[in-house]
């Protein structure tokens, strides 16, 4: 085996689990599997991961930075209109669409389907994950909802609204073979909102 580069390994990993988690899933990934994938040893491995939960743990907090930080920087930010935010947030869900399933699947929702009961830090991890995904679209509904009131309505409840149709439509993608289920979600969910705020379609 190769020798890897000093301090390559621990992100080789990593990219190897983001892989084959979204492929095969968590529990279906052995430790040989991802140092095989990673082209590292397993004493490379173990030395950056006491553990496989470790690993699991350490894989879905760095989706949630990556992803993080690839939604903050996404122009829709600037939009001056926080509907127009919100709604280009949607576009921008459909348009990673496009990608094949487990391209576009989201590693905390994959695992913790899986290690919800057995792996308590894994299924911490994967909800700070979701709830930074709520994240991303909660600030522009305060700011909609301020110009636009609907009384009983909180952009809270609103922003989890988008992660259920994020989440819900990667599994029935995933179940049906095709990205279908989860564009539908998504432009049901933009229906919803434009009847919401009465903002028809331009």
């Amino acid at each position: 085996m190769t020798r890897v580069p000093r301090g390559e390994a621990r992100a080789r990993l990593l990219a190897a689990a983001r892989s084959l988690v979204r492929h095969k899933g968590f529990a279906a990934t052995s430790v040989d599997d991802l140092c095989a994938a990673a082209g590292v040893t397993k004493g490379a491995f173990f030395h950056h991961f006491p553990s496989k939960e470790a690993l699991g743990v350490a894989l879905v907090q760095d989706w949630t930075t990556t992803t993080g930080a690839m939604f903050a920087a996404h122009p829709y930010n600037s939009l001056p209109d926080p509907l127009d935010r919100v709604f280009a947030y949607i576009d921008l869900r459909r348009q990673l669409l496009d990608q094949p399933i487990p391209e576009f699947s989201c590693v905390a929702g994959t695992t913790v389907q899986e290690a919800y009961e057995s792996s308590p830090p894994i299924r911490q991890a994967a909800a700070e994950s979701i709830g930074s995904g709520a994240e991303h679209v909660r600030p522009h509904l305060v700011a909609a909802l301020a110009a636009h009131p609907v009384p009983g309505v909180t952009a809270e409840s609103l922003a989890q609204l988008f992660q259920v149709a994020v989440q819900g439509g990667v599994v029935v993608a995933k179940a049906l073979d095709t990205p279908t289920p989860a564009r539908e979600a998504f432009d049901h969910l933009e229906r919803y909102l434009r009847l919401l705020f009465d903002r028809p379609p331009t």
